[in-house]
This record gives structure tokens, C-alpha cells and sequence, in this order.
């Protein structure tokens, strides 16, 4: 861009910063736009060769980590209006996608604790109106689990006891607290619930 005859160089600078920022702007907007796009499509093809899987003549293929690209099932609270596919661990691509199976944890259907996990400004904000008695149906190959809700709390990320093995068939739900705060949250928020 040349400068213009008697312009100062504070006007360029300016005029300079503003196309450099509107470009910023334009690309962070359209990365947004591709992450909500990716998730979006992925929960749909996910949701779809699980209810494909489940409906195919003859007894459910065991799921493994290689099947179904690491997938778990699918977590529904229906009073809240959340389904999500749960996929193995939680790393930063996997909870962009869906929510995570907390490696070491046990899964549906096993005894001991259930330890799922997603973000809180995507699939587990709904979780701020979750209430003692809510029911949430865990599907698999397995089959379908379900767990009432029994309590809520809200502990230090360095509390990891909530996930602590137990003798019956509990699932543990875990998301960042405060569920409006921006940037990394400093407590998380822990869903217990018990299969029924």
C-alpha cells in the first residue's frame, strides 16, 4: 500500500493496523466458523454409524479402540436437551468433537466409575441446570445404561478423588467451572449419578 502525498506516517501506521486487524478478525471468525462446522459434522456421522451399528441384524461387534475410530456411545440428559458422542480420552481434538471417556475410569455397564468429561462453553453447558433425579441414558454396543442424577459439587482441578473407583455402577460427569468465565476456569464442575 503506498502512503498518499502529505500523508503522515502516524496515518499509515493507522490505516496499516486497521487492515492488519480486520484480516485477524476475518481468519479468527472463519476458524470459529470451522470448528462449530467440524464438531457439528462429526457428532452427526458419529451418531449415525452407532444407530447403523445397533440396528444391523446379529449380535453388537465388541467395541475396541480401533473400531469406530475410538468411539464409546453416546451420553443423553433429555430434559436438558444434550446428546453428545463420547469418544475415548480427552485431549484437545477429542473434546472439540465431543466429550471423553477419562482414561482409567470404567466404562458403561462395568462396575466402579464412569468418569466422562467435555467442555463447558460447548456440549456440557447445559449442564448448569442439572438437578438431583435428572436421568442420563448412556448408549453403547453394548447397550443403553441409565443413571440418576444424585448430586452436584464443584472441587479444585487438582481433585481427582472424584473419580475414584466404587463398588456399584456410577458415572461422574466433569466440566469447567464457572460455566460463563473466560479463559482457563480454575474449579471444575462434577456430576454424580448412579445407575438404576
Amino acid at each position: 500500500m503506498k502512503a498518499r502525498v502529505g500523508e503522515t506516517p502516524r496515518k499509515v501506521f493507522l490505516r496499516w493496523s486497521w487492515w492488519v486487524l480486520l484480516s485477524a478478525g476475518v481468519a479468527l471468525l472463519g476458524y470459529c466458523a470451522y470448528v462449530i462446522a467440524d464438531a457439528w459434522w462429526f457428532q452427526e456421522r458419529e451418531s449415525r454409524t452407532l444407530e447403523l451399528t445397533l440396528k444391523a441384524p446379529g449380535p453388537p461387534p465388541r467395541p475396541d479402540a480401533s473400531m469406530m475410530h475410538g468411539l464409546i456411545g453416546r451420553i443423553d440428559i433429555g430434559r436438558l436437551g444434550v446428546s453428545v458422542m463420547v469418544l475415548e480420552g480427552f485431549d484437545g481434538k477429542t473434546l472439540r468433537r465431543g466429550a471423553g471417556h477419562i482414561p482409567g475410569t470404567a466404562l458403561p455397564g462395568q462396575p466402579g466409575n464412569v468418569g466422562i468429561s467435555a467442555h463447558r462453553d460447548t456440549f456440557f453447558r447445559p449442564l448448569r441446570n442439572i438437578r438431583g433425579g435428572d436421568v442420563i441414558t448412556v448408549t453403547t454396543l453394548d447397550g443403553e445404561y441409565q443413571y440418576k442424577v444424585v448430586s452436584t459439587k464443584i472441587v479444585s482441578p487438582r481433585d481427582v478423588s472424584v473419580l475414584n473407583p466404587t463398588g456399584g455402577e456410577e458415572l461422574t460427569l466433569v466440566t469447567c467451572y464457572p460455566f460463563y468465565y473466560v479463559g482457563a476456569a480454575p474449579e471444575r464442575f462434577i456430576v454424580r449419578a448412579v445407575r438404576f
